[in-house]
């Protein structure tokens, strides 16, 4: 009766920290060095916890005094007691829960059998054997299950590998198959390190005045999500698909054109973005220019003209190439000019350089980088005909992307939500514009930024620097984390007293909620994954 409630106790902590390492697993992209990496770094002190520790000594106990008197209740009771110690897996606020697709289901049955062999073995051991090396088996059956969790559920992937590899080659087949039924169809293919999805809906939204576009939902970058939209919700009426292409790794670019090979190609930057998986920015402006190298050939090209690593990928265009300026490149094709911003978002006037045609322009969106945004899409709607004056009117309709500079009142507060992967770029356009704001305190609250490789402690203290200027009050997300902002801030005279740093996003948002005052305009900049917690 003790060993069944000692073994139910603690298997509910275990399947708690199967749970954990599977959700983790999960948000690293279900990448097994990802989530190895992820090991050694920030889940090193998960591997093995103080309760590991206080078994293994009870264990000990139990070997040395060879006897099962007294000695099986303590260790039942302070099993269960030290397991409590289960905090750690039970967050209940999660940013991006876990979700039990097919895929995940297939990872958690196969890292559930994983994990339970040392338990099987144990019980067998107590059913086999007599007094203390009874106990002794049972109790070490369970902590090797318990202990070894995260290795079970990376050996579940690696068990499952093949499988999903199955999968997905017969969902790429598919989608392949469907893509080659549409010679009609025009694909248009969009990426860069950051923009993609602000441009991607752009475009979709410009271009849906005289086409049928289908346009993937949020970020559906990756093959798998591309797979999804083509072969479930590609119909016959659509004319155009507008496809985001996003690259973590060299070779993502090439192997998303082989999948779905663009009409039309558009880069919207080269930054230091996934600095740690793709190396030097060199090596990032090659990755994001397969797009124009693998396209079909003959293509138009849409380029940003302000960026002279994404300008520099015309060399490689082998069809017609627009591109576009914020100023910066008075010579692009498309040029913006007279911006402004408000509360109510961005105005300017649009001139193509081609024909000399003008047309001033209203949109919701904030920020430099969304004008720019906007002239890619209209260069794409040039392309096919389309007058300024008719996109002007489509771009007043386009609504801020979820969490990208989002722009919303939460009662007496003004909010600008860009918690969305924060770049070096655009963390600085974000507080230039809360910079911007009158009606009260400018407050921002981040974690700072993530996976810019060796550059990430000095790009993290240049913002800190950079927003010093631009804000009233910093709430700053972890300590460790935020070391290199709040350097940054204090060496640029930043107050002390408007300085603060907390444990959690939800502690910081405590402190607001307990301090803010009526017209107060608060930025957050960046929301890092919950395996950043």
């Amino acid at each position: 009766m003790l060993l069944a409630l000692i073994l139910i106790f603690a298997g509910w902590r275990t399947w708690r920290r199967l749970r954990y390492f599977l959700h983790i697993f999960q948000l690293e992209g279900y990448k097994l060095n990802e989530f190895r990496a992820w090991l050694g770094s920030r889940g090193r002190g998960l591997l093995a916890t103080p309760s590991h520790g206080f078994g293994a000594a009870l264990l000990a106990l139990l070997a040395a005094s060879g006897e099962i008197t007294w000695i099986p209740l303590a260790i039942g009771i302070a099993w269960m007691i030290t397991f409590a110690s289960a905090w750690r897996y039970l967050r209940a606020k999660t940013k991006k829960p876990l979700a039990f697709t097919n895929r995940m289901k297939r990872l958690t049955a196969t890292a559930g059998l994983v994990t339970a062999l040392p338990v099987v073995i144990g019980v067998v051991g107590f059913v086999v054997l007599d007094g203390w090396p009874a106990w002794a088996a049972a109790l070490a059956g369970h902590g090797l299950a318990d202990l070894g969790v995260p290795l079970w559920v990376y050996l579940a992937g690696l068990i499952n590998t093949p499988i999903e590899q199955s999968v997905q080659n017969g969902f790429k087949r598919q989608a392949k198959n469907h893509l080659a039924s549409r010679p009609d169809l025009t694909v248009i293919g969009i990426t860069g390190s950051y923009g993609k999805t602000s441009v991607k809906f752009a475009v979709a939204e410009l271009l849906k005045q005289r086409f049928n576009v289908l346009a993937t939902p949020g970020s559906y970058n990756t093959p798998m999500g591309i797979c999804l939209v083509v072969n479930n919700k590609l119909q016959p009426q659509h004319q155009m698909l507008v496809l985001e292409m996003g690259a973590r790794y060299t070779g993502d670019i090439r192997e998303l054109c082989e999948l779905a090979q663009p009409d039309i190609s558009i880069v919207t930057s080269v930054g230091i973005a996934h600095l740690e998986t793709m190396g030097p920015i060199e090596n990032i402006a090659r990755v994001k220019g397969e797009l124009v190298r693998h396209m079909k050939p003959g293509g138009p090209v849409i380029l940003n003209g302000d960026d002279h690593r994404v300008l520099a990928m015309r060399d490689d265009a082998q069809g017609p190439v627009y591109t576009v300026s914020t100023g910066a490149n008075p010579e692009a094709d498309f040029v913006a000019g007279g911006i402004s911003y408000g509360p109510d978002g961005a105005r300017f006037l649009v001139r193509d350089t081609r024909s000399g045609e003008e047309a001033e322009f209203t949109t919701q969106l904030l920020g430099r980088h969304n004008v720019l945004n906007v002239l890619l899409a209209v260069a794409v709607g040039s392309h096919f005909g389309l007058r300024l004056r008719q996109m002007a009117y489509a771009a007043g309709r386009l609504e801020p992307v979820e969490h990208r500079l989002q722009l919303r009142q939460q009662g007496p507060l003004t909010v600008i939500d860009d918690a969305f992967n924060s770049n070096p770029v655009g963390a600085r356009n974000a507080v230039e514009i809360l910079g911007q704001f009158t009606t009260g305190r400018r407050i921002l609250i981040t974690p700072g930024m993530v996976e810019l490789g060796e550059r990430q402690e000095t790009e993290n203290q240049a913002f800190g620097t950079y927003a010093a200027s631009h804000i009233d009050l910093a709430l700053l997300v972890g300590d460790q984390q935020t070391r290199p902002i709040q350097t940054g801030l204090r060496e640029a005279g930043f107050p002390e007293a408007d300085l603060h740093v907390f444990d959690s996003l939800f502690d910081a948002q405590a402190y607001l909620n307990a301090h803010a005052r009526p017209g107060d305009v608060v930025l957050y900049e960046n929301d890092l994954p919950d395996q950043y917690g």
